[in-house]
């Protein structure tokens, strides 16, 4: 469960806990305010009847010394006002024990309103004091009105005494409950608000030390185990694969670091080796000039040759060059490797133009060639033949490169393939006889670096059956690369 459904869940089942309480406490003291109300409406009622029967005798009386119509009419607002009151008593539920009284009442309080209208008819009578006699029956019942009132005021007080003391009791109990809940509720509330911000800070406490020891250098230090399955453990995981990325980019810096390490070391090498290049450029273009004029066009030729392969092999290592560059190196190197052998040699070309414009590693082509020469035809006599294959396959083009001479066994064909753990190995002098200082082996690794891409190379080869030396260079070498060439081996 994550932070974020955890806390919609705590928050409102603490608000539903507290208004639950609440609500129960402000029901309890409602239905104690609802009985109260409803003795007090009775007990104000009887004593209302009572005052307004002594009204209405008082009203009548007055009517009776003056008969007049203003005392008539107060008179018949008293007596609607009875009426009223004695509609709201019937519309009253007593109490279970004074039923029969509340009865008796009624009938008073109907007896008195029908003496009251007798007192009126009786004016109508010839008999001057006709009248008395009804008069003197009201103002009885008048007073049996008011002693009943009484003694039903005397019956709600007694029957809601105990009913009352009871609801007292319950609402301290209730009481007590309240403060019971709520002491209850806000230790829960301090243990849920401690719990999750445990769940919270300790998490971000262990991510921070981890955090801390990353930036101190320490990628070896595990990320915090969180079980649960939220924020932070997505977070934890990011600071697992942040290390491993780190570890990762910390590996590439130091292969990128051993990579100009080497080159620097081989364009040392190449700098001892480099016998004041622009003399001997100089020096070779006027041999190339002395043999033109002296009728040696061959020799001019070959001088010119030579000079183009030095000059293209003195050019930075850290480029990469185009496939078609290398072509024309490469045939440069025959050109003057054939002027050696003569007729023992034949190189032919099989060049698909579409597969020239992919970038490779400058002086890639001629160490193999030169490989080829140094060590498979050189001791052919004749019929000696190397070709140079490039095609166009699907996602990559593939070079081959292959020879007619002695072949080579199974253990040198795996001991090329695996140059990564003959690197690891003692140090071993450069292949023997190479004019460009680098190995197969050195071409091969740079190729592997360029590309970041390995199985790239396959050599088929058997003793006595010649070597095919297979490059398989994949489309992406069309983009622009930084290549760092390897130590010469």
């Amino acid at each position: 469960m994550n932070m974020r459904k955890m806390l919609f869940i705590v928050i409102p089942a603490l608000f539903i806990l507290n208004n639950a309480v609440s609500f129960f406490i402000f029901q309890s003291g409602r239905t104690v305010q609802l009985s109260y109300n409803m003795m007090l409406d009775r007990v104000l009622l009887y004593k209302q009847i009572d005052e307004q029967t002594r009204k209405n005798l008082s009203a009548i009386n007055v009517f009776l010394m003056d008969r007049s119509d203003s005392s008539l009419e107060q008179y018949r607002e008293k007596n609607e006002d009875l009426k009223q009151l004695q509609l709201d008593l019937s519309g009253q539920e007593g109490i279970e024990s004074d039923g029969m009284i509340i009865r008796g009442f009624r009938h008073l309080l109907s007896t008195f309103i029908s003496q009251e209208q007798s007192i009126l008819s009786a004016l109508e009578s010839p008999a001057p004091l006709a009248y008395a006699t009804a008069y003197t029956e009201a103002e009885t019942t008048a007073e049996f009105i008011r002693e009943e009132a009484y003694h039903l005021i005397d019956l709600e007080l007694s029957y809601y005494q105990p009913f009352y003391k009871k609801i007292l009791v319950q609402t301290e109990v209730m009481n007590h409950w309240g403060i019971a809940v709520f002491v209850l509720n806000t230790i829960i509330s301090v243990m849920l608000a401690y719990w999750i911000s445990l769940r919270i800070t300790r998490p971000i406490q262990e991510l921070v030390e981890t955090a801390q020891q990353i930036s101190e250098g320490n990628l070896q230090v595990s990320p915090p185990l969180i079980s649960a399955h939220n924020e932070f453990s997505v977070l934890s995981e990011a600071f697992g694969q942040m290390q491993n990325n780190l570890q990762l980019l910390i590996e590439k810096e130091k292969e990128g670091l051993e990579k100009d390490r080497l080159v620097k070391e081989l364009e040392l090498e190449v700098l001892q080796n480099q016998i004041n290049p622009h003399f001997l450029f100089n020096s070779l273009n006027v041999l190339s000039k002395l043999a033109l004029l002296e009728g040696a066009e061959q020799t001019s030729d070959l001088t010119v040759s030579m000079s183009n392969l030095l000059r293209y092999n003195l050019r930075k290592l850290d480029r990469p060059v185009t496939l078609r560059e290398e072509v024309e190196h490469a045939k440069e190197y025959f050109l003057i490797q054939q002027a050696r052998f003569r007729d023992r040699i034949r190189f032919e070309t099989e060049i698909d133009e579409a597969g020239l414009a992919v970038l490779v590693p400058v002086l890639t082509l001629q160490p193999i060639l030169e490989n080829g020469f140094v060590h498979g035809i050189e001791g052919m006599e004749e019929g000696a033949m190397v070709k140079l294959k490039i095609s166009c396959e699907p996602g990559e083009t593939r070079v081959a490169i292959s020879d007619n001479g002695v072949g080579m066994s199974k253990e040198v064909r795996d001991s090329l393939l695996n140059f990564d753990s003959n690197r690891s190995g003692s140090q071993e002098a450069p292949e023997k006889g190479h004019s460009t200082g680098l190995g197969t082996r050195n071409v091969f690794k740079r190729l592997e670096l360029f590309y970041n891409k390995k199985d790239m190379i396959d050599i088929k080869s058997e003793p006595g059956k010649g070597t095919t030396v297979i490059i398989r260079i994949p489309l992406t070498g069309k983009e622009e690369r930084h290549v760092s060439p390897t130590d010469n081996r």
